[in-house]
């Protein structure tokens, strides 16, 4: 049976040749050494004895055999060989009493190459064993700029907490973003429990994405498994069989899909022009007759209520003004206080189960349970209020408030006798950047002399200090108050005496938003949208254009300056004003945009840097208080790809 064997390992090895041979490619193992001939090398470390999964053993060390074996690490010798007749007595040896001598490899860029062991492992791999036992020795390179040099320094940081040498990405970021999804406290190394746990996961995981077809993708195990454990979470991940993990799989292959794109969000820039009439004789018969059998069900869950929130509060209203402007052809409900990693899965479900099919989850800490619950209801329209999110089983929606900040800034920079401005923002999130920039671009249009001192509501244990600065008289407040609240400490005011005066304030109309996301339900285009879009994620990104953002100006405003900001609304919503072309530069002098570009709206949304006129700095989430942490792990200023449309 054994010669048997040889000859089938023997086609397999001559196959994976002749592939090789007629893309023109090298047909042998790759041998380490003659790689490391043109690297060069920081050190090498003794690892000891390691368990090796064999799909990661690719090459030989030395050249001595590597034309005894195809690049597969079958054989290419005929049968009539003493290589042949070794090759079968261990065979014969492997199967009868198992691997007694671990092999002795190297370990380079987490590739593994044989020093002593090559039959072993051409026998093993055969086989379709999983692993193998060997003595590694890890040769680590020097640092360079390239992508793959910096993930491999990311494994090595990984490796160092975890000892785990399995998984592999295709991208930087994604080992540090793994421990965080599994829930690795930094600093803190893992036990031999928590590496056997993880084994099996992986292990578990591999066979049923490998049995979908997963290995046909142009992405790591590594890969899919992080997305998987996004969704599901690690804690649900350890319980499943491999079954489940199929029928997972089947549900969310989309995401797996999204990876091997170059862009994975897709953001609408504008609403459909395709979205059914508002009719209002349909409402008015509608409120007379209700016809409740052609409903839509919507639900809004919010993190905290209206009464503690001005942004549940501003959400609340486009709740209502949904409800209102759609007469019996919506019915809402509000589902408040939902403690965020707690009830918010128990609550989705039971929404969805009361028959809701249409959920609008408000926070971005709720990302994580409106995925999960995504996946599990596929029949279920689910978005959340964030932006940048690069899922296609969930929908997000968001608005350029950065073009009413800009007209904002252009009013401070108008009216400043000091030309010291003042900006206080909250999260260090996508899109924050786009609008202290914004601000800041908007003075400095109307005032070359005009500079933002900014500030951040959310730093721990500090207190805002640009109030503290008797020449900041123009401040850029929070967009929103609590109803009822006596302070003016909101929008655009001027501080003079007890009390500020408020000259404009920036508001979401989320009502605006709303109506329009539920045309598209009802113009029956959701489908189009998620077929023409292919399987990126979905963002809506909608501006004063579509009537979701506005500055609204106070009546004491002088005219002049008000009709200054009514012209240039118009050309923002006309396309005519950019607020974002021409030359900029970033505190360091880098010029950011040239004279004659425009910035592209991927690049706005993941603007990590502040203009030149910008006086403070974005912090980092280690400054920052416990909830806004929460937010800034969701939504934290990073590089995602989009597409504009």
């Amino acid at each position: 049976m054994s010669y048997e064997k040889y000859s089938n390992a023997l086609k397999a090895g001559q196959k994976k040749y002749r592939t090789h041979v007629l893309k023109g490619e090298y047909p042998y193992l790759p041998v380490l050494e003659e790689i490391l001939s043109y690297t060069k090398v920081k050190y090498e470390i003794n690892l000891g004895l390691c368990e090796i999964p064999l799909e990661m053993i690719v090459g030989t060390r030395t050249k001595g055999r590597t034309n005894s074996f195809a690049s597969n690490f079958m054989p290419l010798l005929n049968p009539q060989t003493e290589f042949a007749d070794k090759w079968i007595h261990l065979c014969d040896s492997l199967q009868e009493e198992g691997l007694r001598d671990p092999v002795k490899v190297y370990e380079f860029m987490n590739s593994f190459y044989v020093l002593e062991g090559n039959k072993r492992i051409s026998v093993l791999k055969y086989l379709d064993a999983y692993s193998v036992p060997g003595y590694v020795i890890r040769v680590v390179p020097e640092r360079t700029d390239t992508k793959e040099n910096k993930i491999y320094y990311e494994f090595l940081d990984f490796y160092e907490v975890t000892g785990i040498n399995t998984i592999y990405f295709s991208e930087t970021g994604r080992f540090a973003k793994l421990l965080e999804q599994i829930g690795t406290p930094k600093g803190e190394k893992w036990t031999s429990d928590d590496r056997m746990i993880f084994a099996s996961v992986y292990i578990r995981f591999s066979k049923a994405f490998e049995s979908k077809g997963g290995r046909k993708l142009p992405i790591t195990v590594g890969d899919a498994l992080l997305a998987f454990i996004t969704v599901f979470g690690y804690q649900d991940a350890k319980q499943k069989t491999e079954q489940e993990m199929k029928k997972d799989l089947s549900r969310i292959w989309d995401e797996f899909l999204v990876l091997t794109q170059e862009q994975s969000v897709e953001l609408l820039l504008e609403p459909s022009k395709k979205d059914a009439p508002h009719n209002l004789y349909k409402g008015l018969l509608n409120r007379i007759l209700p016809d409740n059998s052609n409903k839509i069900k919507i639900a809004f869950l919010y993190e905290k209520t209206h009464e503690t929130s001005g942004w549940t509060y501003s959400h609340e209203l486009g709740r209502m003004y949904l409800e209102n402007i759609f007469l019996g052809q919506v019915e809402t409900a509000a589902y408040d206080n939902i403690a965020v990693g707690e009830n918010d899965l128990e609550m989705m479900e039971q929404v969805i189960k009361d028959g809701y099919r249409m959920l609008f989850t408000t926070s971005p800490v709720m990302i994580p349970a409106s995925l999960k619950i995504a996946a599990s209801h596929p029949d279920v329209k689910i978005l959340n209020c964030s932006l940048n999110i690069s899922h296609p089983t969930l929908r997000t929606y968001y608005a350029r408030m950065y073009e009413a900040k800009f007209l904002a800034g252009v009013i401070a920079g108008s009216m400043t006798n000091t030309n010291k401005l003042g900006y206080i923002a909250d999260y260090p999130i996508y899109g924050m950047a786009a609008n202290i920039n914004a601000f800041a671009l908007g003075a400095r249009m109307v005032n070359p002399y005009a500079k933002v001192y900014l500030d951040w509501s959310t730093l721990k244990d500090q207190r805002v200090k640009i109030v503290d600065d008797p020449e900041i008289n123009y401040i850029m407040d929070r967009d929103m108050t609590l109803p009822g609240n006596a302070s003016r400490h909101f929008g655009l005011y001027c501080v003079s005496g007890e009390s500020p005066d408020n000259l404009a304030m920036t508001t979401w109309h989320w009502g605006k938003l709303y109506e329009k996301i539920v045309r598209i339900v009802l113009g029956g285009t959701w489908k189009e949208e998620g077929a023409v879009t292919g399987n990126r994620a979905i963002n809506y990104w909608w501006g004063m254009s579509a009537g979701v953002v506005d500055l609204i100006c106070s009546q004491d405003l002088p005219q002049g300056t008000k009709r200054l900001v009514d012209l240039l609304r118009n050309d923002i919503c006309s396309d005519i004003l950019i607020p974002f072309s021409g030359e900029i530069r970033a505190q360091d002098g880098t010029v950011m945009n040239k004279p004659d570009q425009v910035i592209s709206f991927k690049e706005i949304i993941t603007m990590d840097w502040l203009a030149d006129n910008v006086v403070g700095s974005i912090p980092s989430i280690s400054d920052l208080t416990q909830e806004a942490q929460k937010v800034v792990k969701m939504q934290g200023l990073g590089k995602t790809q989009v597409s504009d449309t």
